[in-house]
């Protein structure tokens, strides 16, 4: 047997073996035998027929395919020990001759990463700012909640409460039809059905009209964009909102109750600092991600990227949420019929995320073998209590789900991932100006 190997781009190796010619005839009596065996051939007994008359009978090809399907699994376990190849997923294969027996592999083999100096990674912070308007966005809401309504003997007005029938049409295919519906005339809050609202400011109890409406031209749906709806609707009923005075009593009666209008305006800014916190720390995981992947350098498998689209597909759609992660393929038709795309295109839609992600998990990957991070037992233990004690009247159910070795590993993945990403965060945080912390940073890479 001959073997070649090439490297190729991508983490792929292309291996060659060129089979000899007696092995290969040797795998050509075997199956000849074992042909014969279960073919009858007139004249004679199962299994008795010359090889010339079988051949005759079932055709060449039959045993030469038989014999080349059941020999090329042999060699290529074979050529992957002699060339020390580890294949992390199924190669492609290309018979390039039969005779002589000739067959070409491409195998995606463990991906290349270079993470570059990581320890001197810095990516500032932006700071966080709790505008006043936002903090009075939330009293108006929190007004809002506390509202009561009355009737109005009037046109209708914005922040009115409708009870109304509607019926809409988009090129006589039906966007909307409700009847005895509820809804709230909120200038500032966007709905799905285009030009909707504005169409009813003005008209009053009882009446039953018709208009039309443009679909702006940045529409989701690029098919609708610039066509135009047409709605038929009958106002049964109009109530206004009459909102509580913003004061001091007012802050008494709200959630938990606060003693002034001062208490309630403090909480509400120390909520919305917090949320736009958590909100900053999420894109600065994302920055320092992006930066750590844009210095290093990466060689991967298509295969990686398939795989990532596949599970994204999967997650999306609903289609492998089965039991025992099985494939619901009733669920993709579904999703894809909603979207009205083909499966190849909602694929290459996701093709730009998966990358993004296969890339982001390689080098925090590398980052965690470059860092030596791990997880003892007492933390995965402790994550479970954390987990349990928070689930309430789920406890036991929680506690179940990770009885098992593989829920804790895959818990232990997931605390790794997390205490590496903090490893990072902590490394790309740290001010320039502060060479102390910066030395104290290196000292702990070093």
């Amino acid at each position: 047997m001959k073997v070649s190997t090439e490297r190729i781009p991508e983490s792929q190796v292309v291996l060659q073996i060129e089979v000899d010619d007696a092995r290969l005839e040797k795998a050509l009596e075997s199956s000849y035998r074992r042909i014969a065996s279960k073919t009858r051939v007139p004249g004679f007994r199962p299994g008795k027929a010359p090889r010339d008359v079988l051949e005759r009978h079932v055709g060449p090809e039959a045993v030469l395919h038989d014999a080349i399907d059941r020999l090329l699994p042999t060699v290529y376990k074979e050529a992957l020990e002699e060339e020390s190849i580890e294949p992390i997923d199924q190669a492609k294969f290309e018979l390039v001759t039969e005779r002589p027996l000739v067959a070409k592999f491409t195998i995606p083999v463990q991906p290349k990463v270079e993470l570059g100096d990581y320890a001197s990674l810095r990516v500032p912070r932006e700071p966080v700012v709790v505008e006043p308007e936002r903090v009075q966005e939330g009293l108006e809401a929190l007004r809002r909640r506390y509202a009561t309504l009355e009737p109005a003997d009037r046109p209708v007005e914005w922040s009115d409460v409708l009870r109304a029938d509607i019926h809409g049409t988009i090129d006589d295919i039906v966007i909307v039809h409700d009847e005895d519906v509820e809804f709230q005339m909120l200038e500032d809050r966007p709905i799905a059905l285009p030009g909707f609202t504005e169409g009813l400011i003005g008209r009053e109890k009882g009446a039953e009209f018709e208009f039309e409406a443009a679909v702006p031209e940045d529409a989701a749906d690029e098919q609708l964009r610039g066509k135009q709806a047409h709605y038929r609707v009958l106002i049964k009923e109009v109530k206004r909102e009459i909102l509580p005075e913003l004061d001091d009593e007012f802050a008494r009666q709200a959630g938990e109750g606060f003693s002034d209008l001062q208490a309630l305006r403090s909480r509400l800014e120390e909520d919305l600092r917090r949320a736009l916190e958590d909100e900053a720390e999420h894109r600065y995981h994302d920055s320092i991600m992006e930066a750590l992947v844009e210095q290093s350098e990466l060689e991967f498998p298509p295969v990686l990227v398939e795989r990532e689209v596949e599970r994204l597909l999967r997650q999306q759609s609903g289609a492998g949420g089965a039991p025992g992660g099985q494939s619901r393929p009733d669920d993709l038709e579904r999703y894809l019929q909603q979207l009205g795309k083909s499966e190849e295109e909602v694929r290459e839609e996701l093709r730009p995320m998966a990358e993004t992600r296969v890339r982001r998990s390689l080098v925090l990957s590398e980052l965690e073998t470059a860092e030596d991070i791990q997880v003892t037992d007492d933390e995965v233990d402790a994550e479970i209590s954390r987990l349990t004690s928070g689930a309430g009247n789920q406890a036991d159910e929680v506690q179940r789900l990770f009885s098992s070795n593989g829920a804790k590993e895959s818990l232990r993945d997931s605390l790794i991932t997390r205490k590496t990403l903090e490893r990072l965060t902590q490394i790309a945080s740290v001010a320039e100006a502060d060479p102390e912390e910066a030395q104290a940073n290196e000292s702990k890479d070093g």
